[in-house]
């Protein structure tokens, strides 16, 4: 996932549209450090968690649309955007385990997650950990498996460093927002710590029981055989049209769109996830 990129795209897309949601910001004390949120919307829960070097603003148009028909919570995590860093690493299980001790403090026993990227990844292990707590999954630009990454992400990841992130045009965003603005450099070198993290979870999503809705660009930081390799293990991917229902699992591939593009695209975004969120399936011929 080219975090490194990933934000230089995002951040044009905050600003007037996120306006119309009228979002309520707030801080709350979770695993020792404060962690920034707002809601938005009405209605049933939805969590939405963002990219690595990304925040709330970043994620551009998606919130205020999902916030729609839906009240939102939207996080920022661990060093991210106005939430304070700790002493602890980067990872994906404690990222998800902070969602979860989120999701206690304010009072939302289960909802529905919308996960980009890091975020993606911080919702499978939600589902994964606190399956109790997650209602339906959205998965954009994930992977599950290290083996999952393009080859050239692969080959990427050994070259990373803190002084190559710092010298980028974000890095002085940060300071913009966060709790500490000559933290960048810290958190740099954990999600870099966090690029080179083990990854091999193929057995616990084939054992996740909520559905999950697997959105991938074509040119995405994850294989397209990767994300149908995900779908699959999910109880997607046979034959409609048999007299059988279909798998509750869905996977949605968008056109001409790279990791960060997929983002960027809100209204096709809402095409695939609106329906899902409903549970709501497209007619076929032989179906009444």
């Amino acid at each position: 996932m080219f975090r490194c990129l990933m934000i230089a795209g995002a951040l044009a897309l905050s600003g007037p549209a996120f306006a119309q949601s009228e979002p309520v910001g707030d801080r709350i004390a979770i695993n020792g450090m404060e962690m920034y949120y707002e809601v938005s919307g009405e209605g049933e829960p939805l969590i939405v968690l963002h990219g690595a070097y990304m925040n709330i603003p970043t994620m551009g148009a998606i919130i205020p649309k999902l916030a729609e028909t839906r009240q939102v919570y939207a996080l920022e995590f661990q060093g991210h955007g106005r939430t304070t860093d700790i002493d602890r690493p980067i990872t994906y299980p404690a990222l998800a385990d902070d969602v979860a001790a989120f999701m206690d403090a304010v009072g939302v026993e289960k909802a529905d997650v919308f996960g980009y990227s890091m975020g993606a990844l911080a919702g499978l292990q939600l589902a994964i950990r606190h399956p109790e707590k997650v209602d339906r999954l959205v998965f954009a630009s994930g992977a599950y498996d290290i083996a999952g990454w393009q080859p050239e992400f692969l080959a990427f990841i050994p070259q990373m460093t803190v002084e190559m992130f710092v010298a980028m045009p974000f890095a002085e965003d940060y300071r913009t927002l966060a709790a500490d603005p000559d933290g960048f450099p810290a958190l740099v070198e954990k999600l870099i710590a966090l690029e080179k993290e083990p990854m091999a979870w193929e057995a616990d999503v084939k054992a996740i029981k909520a559905p999950v809705l697997i959105i991938a660009g074509d040119a995405d930081v994850a294989t397209l055989e990767h994300s149908v390799a995900m779908f699959r293990l999910l109880g997607g991917g046979a034959m409609g049209d048999m007299g059988r229902p279909l798998a509750p699992s869905r996977l949605a591939v968008m056109p001409a769109t790279s990791h960060t593009a997929v983002i960027s695209q809100p209204d096709l975004l809402m095409a695939f996830i609106a329906p899902f969120l409903k549970g709501e399936t497209p007619k076929g011929f032989f179906e009444p």
